[in-house]
């Protein structure tokens, strides 16, 4: 395996153009708990273009019926892309001030549970622009949110088989 660059153009025009719609290729799960993290490797996936199809706990969506939970789950989402060591993306948590556009923000409770993964597509100065599914936006500005914890995963590359 090598690491390539990841694409955060491709990554952020996907996230722009699928932010207030669906893309039919993908199953909406808004009425499961949100369509949130599906909408976030979605963009993901637009970046990287390589799935991890290790079973349980690689990353990959083949239909609705046919994914890991990483691919839709908040929890599942961050513990493969900081533990990732096949194909596949990796990240690593950052700091607010070193965000990129294509990264992502995770946002939690004051328990320390995470709820909502919204992807990085522009900057207002400083702030983070954030586009998102279940409650859908598009550029919404990171800090009109309400949340008492937030975790921000730079994606650092891809790993793609030789």
């Amino acid at each position: 395996m090598r690491i390539v660059p990841y694409n955060r153009e491709n990554a952020v025009r996907y996230a722009l153009e699928w932010a207030l719609s669906r893309n039919p290729a993908y199953y909406d799960f808004s009425d499961l708990g949100g369509d949130c993290t599906n909408y976030a490797s979605q963009c993901l996936f637009a970046g990287s273009r390589q799935m991890n199809f290790t079973p349980v706990f690689g990353w990959f969506y083949l239909s609705a019926n046919n994914r890991t939970a990483s691919w839709t789950g908040v929890e599942f989402f961050y513990d493969f892309l900081i533990g990732n060591e096949g194909l596949g993306p990796i990240a690593r948590e950052t700091d607010r001030a070193s965000l990129q556009r294509g990264d992502f923000v995770q946002l939690g409770r004051a328990d320390g549970s995470f709820y909502h993964t919204p992807v990085v597509t522009g900057f207002a100065g400083d702030m983070p622009l954030v586009s998102a599914h279940s409650n859908d936006v598009r550029n919404r500005p990171l800090d009109d949110y309400t949340y008492a914890r937030a975790r921000y995963l730079h994606i650092a590359g891809v790993r793609i088989p030789d």
